[in-house]
């Protein structure tokens, strides 16, 4: 049996397939349900959400290509992956962006590095610091 579902968020999006390919594949978050409006993605007791904007809402949003970082919310999803530079790599090839390596820091016993989605949302990536 799977551990209980503790912590987790909900983000709300244009293209629901697209953000779910990039939330799976660049922090390693298992998609363990989907419909055509929400897809959940899981790793341990934490549960991600993506849903579908509704579609009255969706028709005012325009995602500029390459997507303009979100900075003006207050919420910044984390995530723990295995190494900042793959993660980069994987970022770019499914639409999002990482900030350089040399913008990366120390925060406690991590790496961090901040970018975002391909909807322009932002999102931090932290590996133990070796």
């Amino acid at each position: 049996m799977p551990p209980p579902i503790t912590t987790g968020a909900v983000i709300y999006v244009i293209d629901v397939p697209r953000l779910t390919e990039f939330y799976s594949a660049v922090a390693g978050l298992s998609v363990t349900s989907s419909a055509p409006d929400h897809a959940i993605l899981e790793s341990g007791p934490f549960q991600l959400v993506i849903h579908a904007v509704p579609a009255s809402v969706a028709a005012s949003i325009e995602i500029a290509s390459p997507p303009i970082r979100r900075e003006d919310t207050p919420i910044k999803l984390i995530f723990l992956v295995p190494s900042i530079s793959v993660a980069r790599e994987v970022a770019h090839a499914h639409g999002g962006q990482l900030n350089p390596a040399e913008r990366e820091w120390s925060f406690q016993i991590y790496r961090v590095c901040d970018g975002h989605d391909p909807e322009g949302n932002v999102i931090q990536l932290r590996e133990i610091a070796r």
